[in-house]
């Protein structure tokens, strides 16, 4: 899950950045309206985060134009103006949700996820492929009922597969999803993530190629029954 966080208070940015990146996020963060904005087109959000009062173009505004250019993704407005008036002024621009500062951490992660959800209607609330099974509400994975440890990457990782099924994800596609902008990969990072995802749910129990490599195209789960490319 990809998030954008749109805030020029960098203490604020700086905690959230962490305890999404705990929740197994990835984030961008943008300081005003104009670089969001670019970031949008740029890149495919699950969420944005906006802040209200940010310089250049303001998060009412910055929502408005979104709505109007057929952005469809959740937007939560962040803001430290606590009246009714933002709060309408913030939905009717086309904000999904309102949260005022100082935020409650879990209250703010729990509308994170609905939002998550709200945005991906058809994906069932826990994800499975075979004997693997990992809920996004709790960051919890398991094969065989056996518990997954897992690094946040790599539970992004397999969160990535999960939700595409047999479909295969190709190098960029996946650094894309795991990879924040301000944190560029190195060349053989994903090939390293994979083996050491595939390591882990060896260890628990899973063939060899649970993930395996399609060659020329890229990575994919494989299903029992799953035809040969």
């Amino acid at each position: 899950m990809r998030l954008l966080l749109v805030d020029d208070d960098q203490h604020i940015t700086e905690l959230l950045e962490e305890v999404l990146t705990d929740q197994h996020y990835v984030v961008d963060i943008a300081g005003d309206g104009h670089e969001a904005w670019d970031y949008v087109k740029t890149f495919d959000y699950d969420l944005l985060m906006l802040d209200v009062t940010l310089p250049k173009l303001d998060g009412i505004n910055l929502c408005h134009q979104l709505r109007s250019q057929k952005y469809h993704m959740p937007i939560l407005m962040l803001t430290a103006r606590d009246t009714t008036t933002d709060q309408v002024a913030g939905l009717d621009a086309g904000a999904d949700d309102y949260v005022a500062k100082p935020y409650k951490l879990q209250e703010l992660l729990a509308r994170i996820r609905a939002l998550v959800r709200r945005g991906s209607p058809s994906l069932p609330p826990v994800l499975k492929w075979e004997n693997l099974c990992l809920d996004p509400n709790t960051t919890e994975a398991n094969y065989k009922e056996q518990p997954l440890k897992l690094t946040p990457k790599e539970y992004r990782l397999l969160e990535l597969f999960l939700r595409h099924g047999c479909r295969v994800l190709n190098r960029s596609e996946i650094m894309e999803n795991l990879w924040s902008f301000e944190e560029p990969p190195e060349e053989d990072a994903v090939k390293a993530l994979i083996k050491r995802l595939r390591q882990k749910l060896k260890g628990v129990g899973a063939v060899d190629d649970f993930i395996e490599t399609v060659y020329g195209l890229g990575y994919r789960l494989k299903s029992s029954s799953q035809p040969e490319l």
